[in-house]
């Protein structure tokens, strides 16, 4: 098991939630923290500590997106009109990584970024391996033919833990990319508070 796969793991037991909402998740069994002293009694945190926690249960929510990627996405959405935390969500939720997770075509956000790197959708038509690609209104993601017996599609396809949200339309192993979506358009299993992100990062 890699470093990568392993550290994974950890981020649930680190925010004592369930990001991901999955069955398998290990706060389902150990609600404390990783590490010899995990089972310590939790501190208060401050305001910071606050604002910071948002910030890493965002950012681990989509996998392996790095601190200065995620905060060039803060900063476009500080440049966009509108609310900034509603336009980090839409950024984020714009990757292409995110919506091959959103349509279930892959059953993890970690396995998304693998299986577009690994070549296997079709973006408009043209092959993508991009897994920060942001994705417009209208764009068409598609599984290539060759990939779409892979059990981890079939299964993912399957599976009951999650449901396709409205702002994705999916026809087969095709979907649309239909509209950016609003805070309370993605199903998060847990709450998310972009608006403490963005106050961590004006300080």
């Amino acid at each position: 098991m890699t470093k990568v796969i392993r550290a994974k793991y950890k981020i649930d037991r680190r925010m004592g939630e369930n990001i991901w909402g999955r069955a398998k998740s290990p706060v389902n069994r150990r609600e404390y923290g990783p590490g010899q002293h995990g089972q310590r009694r939790r501190g208060k945190l401050s305001d910071f500590g606050i604002q910071l926690r948002a910030k890493q249960k965002l950012k681990g929510y989509y996998g392996r997106v790095g601190e200065k990627q995620f905060r060039k996405y803060y900063d476009e959405a500080v440049r966009r009109a509108g609310d900034t935390g509603e336009n980090l969500i839409g950024l984020l939720e714009s990757r292409l990584d995110a919506f091959v997770y959103r349509t279930k075509m892959v059953p993890t956000i970690f396995s998304a970024r693998q299986f577009v790197s690994h070549g296997h959708v079709l973006v408009n038509g043209v092959r993508c391996n991009i897994p920060s690609r942001m994705l417009k209104a209208g764009d068409v993601v598609e599984i290539r033919e060759a990939s779409r017996q892979i059990p981890m599609v079939i299964e993912a396809a399957d599976s009951p833990e999650r449901d396709i949200p409205d702002y994705v339309s999916r026809d087969g192993h095709k979907a649309t990319f239909v509209r950016v979506p609003s805070l309370e358009d993605v199903p998060y299993p847990v709450v998310m508070e972009p608006n403490l992100v963005v106050e961590f990062y004006s300080r």
